[in-house]
């Protein structure tokens, strides 16, 4: 099997100490692409680091994360331009709104979404969309654009179908699946069992949204075949036919060749 992460943070501190070792069991479990999402100016040198390590594996975004969204934005914002200018990034994100812990910096993650998204139409490239509390700001700002331009991934999906057709019409999305598929009480497998697997790309989020039974634990890219093997079974098809289809979703989308 080969699997592809499309959204992993392996170039955070909390993978410093044994980094080889997860490379190596990602790797053992068929995992032979892992895209990685930018934060802020802090972790570009970080990405950048990792996709030189292995630039067979790992492939670098380029964003401003809305949680990074604050009173010096604006310069934010001007990093990852100066960036999008150097060199080929795989997509732009992890870019969005989110209004979970604070609603003080809307205005600015409004502004800073809208215009990461030009970019990205701009240059042809996706986005990776951080949604949290802030669904319907989401839908508001995709819907200033042409949707024939519009191609990306809403990052952990978590929704109900409903919320799946509302993202599919406002343009060319998939919706990354994580961990959350294997939580208990998630609700999640009552939309993956409708869910196109067209439509559907996979993603740890590591080291967050550790899947069960490693819950409480660090994630890692490894776990992928977790989040895999969960769908299969809400679907009722063979593993490998899951694997074979959100690879080739992913290789399509990411143009990853």
């Amino acid at each position: 099997m080969r699997l592809i992460d499309t959204h992993s943070h392996l170039y955070e501190e909390a993978f410093d100490e044994d980094l080889d070792e997860v490379i190596k069991r990602l790797e053992e479990q068929g995992v032979y692409k892992v895209l990685l999402p930018n934060v802020d100016q802090d972790t570009i040198n970080r990405i950048h680091r990792l996709e030189q390590k292995r630039p067979d594996l790992f492939h670098a975004m380029m964003g401003l994360h809305p949680s990074n969204v604050k009173e010096n934005y604006r310069q934010e914002l001007d990093t990852v331009y100066s960036w999008i200018t150097k060199r080929p990034y795989c997509a732009i994100g992890e870019i969005g709104i989110d209004l979970y812990w604070d609603c003080t910096f809307e205005k600015e993650q409004i502004i800073a979404f809208e215009t990461q998204i030009e970019w990205a139409i701009e240059r042809n490239l996706p986005i990776v969309i951080h949604s949290r509390e802030a669904f319907e700001p989401i839908c508001n700002c995709l819907k200033k654009f042409n949707k024939e331009k519009l191609c990306g991934v809403f990052h952990s999906f978590a929704g109900d179908m409903e919320t799946a057709e509302k993202i599919f019409s406002l343009g060319d999305f998939k919706v990354g699946i994580n961990g959350i598929v294997t939580f208990k009480n998630s609700g999640l497998d009552k939309t993956i069992a409708q869910l196109p697997i067209e439509k559907m790309v996979l993603e740890t989020d590591a080291p967050y949204l550790t899947p069960t039974p490693h819950r409480g634990k660090r994630n890692e890219s490894a776990y992928l075949t977790l989040i895999a093997k969960k769908i299969a079974e809400i679907k009722e098809e063979p593993i490998e036919k899951i694997v074979k289809m959100t690879t080739q979703n992913a290789l399509e989308l990411f143009s990853l060749g």
